[in-house]
């Protein structure tokens, strides 16, 4: 369940981090306050993932790391932002480290 509760806090930073883009700075108050309701739910997930006894170094690397690749991809395929080989790499290096706290979190 906590796995489920952190793959649900990851998408709802995806969506307000994606909707902070679109807000222009808070101009759009729609974007605005999806960016407001995204981030609330997204800790309060993430909050009750710890809470089932998730251990928090793993959670948050597991939450930043997909997020910063799932934020990465959006902005490459649907906000027009470019992506080269050295920002995919930095990328790949951050999953990369995900993998190893996760491994090294279950020993």
């Amino acid at each position: 369940m906590a796995w489920i509760l952190l793959a649900a806090a990851i998408a709802c930073e995806v969506m307000a981090t994606t909707a902070l883009k679109l807000s222009d700075g808070f101009a759009h108050k729609g974007w605005s306050v999806l960016v407001v309701i995204g981030y609330i739910a997204s800790f309060a997930l993430l909050a009750r993932a710890l809470k089932l006894q998730m251990p928090v170094g793993v959670a948050y690397a597991v939450w930043a790391g997909i997020g910063t690749a799932a934020v990465a991809a959006i902005g490459t395929l649907f906000l027009g932002e470019g992506m080269n080989l050295l920002k995919a790499g930095g990328i790949a290096l951050i999953i990369g480290g995900v993998v190893v706290l996760n491994l090294a979190g279950a020993h």
